[in-house]
């Protein structure tokens, strides 16, 4: 998430009222979790485990809850609790705005885009031409959607992130200040949800193509020219290359790579990272030829013949 202009360190740190390790006039220009950190981010850390990870990433700026020695070329704010104050940075630079029109006034609608009753476009929505929004479509602040875009009834696009800090008093909610980006060409069923980015943006490439009912989390990115079929879940921070079809009941665990032109059967659970131009089956998914022969095996192994020959 970019600010609207660049902050010096001293200007943040007097937001978040807590104390610095760098120079006062280090300049910043916003704030991302540590996948999509770019020069000038600040990236939040608050368990040993990942300080190195964070200290060392292309972040400029470390919010971190410990004092250590600061990498050269970067700058350290230092904080009681950095999830708390990454939210305060969020809430600060990008806040809920409240919205009083169906349609906002901010919105952006390209020619020839139709626009079905009961369809909710939030503040700074940018629609191309060309596209078709069904009936109760609501679509969150900030969503850019690209030409000839087809939106089914019922789809959500920019709901808030599942990321949540379990903590004694209850679960601590990572508030979203990403965006969801719709490319040229794509088109998503009915009742599919496409949560917004933490920091970053979620992303669908142009002329991908959702059945119903896809679950589609935070930050995940999917590639051009995708076939995912309906009851599909993909967790967060996904990236999903060109050309890769996933049929119905596929789930996605969180930080996987299904590469190009890799096809996942239905049923599968994918947990790993997926090679290109394979085809892959079961729960966790393996290559579709050694699932079946597996398979195989086992039924062959409690047949009854089987059986009575090992008597």
């Amino acid at each position: 998430m970019q600010f609207p202009k660049p902050y010096t360190l001293a200007q943040i740190a007097s937001i978040l009222d807590i104390e610095f390790l760098g120079d006062a006039e280090f300049p910043i220009t916003g704030i991302n979790e540590i996948h999509v950190v770019t020069p000038g981010d600040i990236v939040f850390v608050d368990h040993p485990k990942y300080y190195d990870k964070a200290l060392q990433s292309q972040a400029s700026v470390v919010l971190i809850n410990k004092k250590v020695d600061c990498p050269a070329g970067k700058a350290l704010l230092i904080s009681k609790d950095p999830f708390t104050d990454f939210n305060r940075l969020t809430q600060h630079f990008k806040p809920f705005q409240k919205s009083y029109d169906s349609v906002s006034k901010t919105a952006k609608i390209g020619n020839n885009t139709i626009i079905q009753p009961n369809v909710f476009i939030g503040n700074h929505v940018k629609i191309g031409s060309n596209c078709i929004i069904h009936s109760n479509v609501s679509i969150y602040d900030h969503t850019i959607i690209g030409d000839n875009v087809e939106i089914h009834a019922n789809t959500v696009l920019g709901a808030a992130a599942f990321y949540y800090k379990n903590r004694p008093e209850g679960f601590d909610q990572l508030l979203s200040g990403g965006r969801v980006v719709i490319e040229n060409d794509v088109h998503i069923g009915a009742s599919c949800t496409i949560d917004r980015g933490v920091s970053g943006d979620t992303i669908i490439q142009q002329g991908a193509k959702l059945d119903n009912q896809v679950h589609v989390g935070h930050d995940t990115q999917i590639g051009r020219k995708c076939l995912i079929a309906s009851q599909t879940g993909i967790a967060g921070c996904v990236v999903i290359e060109d050309e890769v079809t996933l049929w119905g009941q596929v789930g996605v665990k969180s930080d996987v790579v299904i590469k190009k032109k890799a096809v996942v059967m239905a049923q599968s659970g994918v947990g790993k990272n997926l090679e290109a131009g394979k085809s892959y089956f079961g729960s966790p998914a393996k290559e579709t030829r050694t699932a079946y022969r597996e398979m195989a095996a086992l039924k062959d192994l409690s047949s009854p013949k089987k059986a009575k020959s090992n008597e």
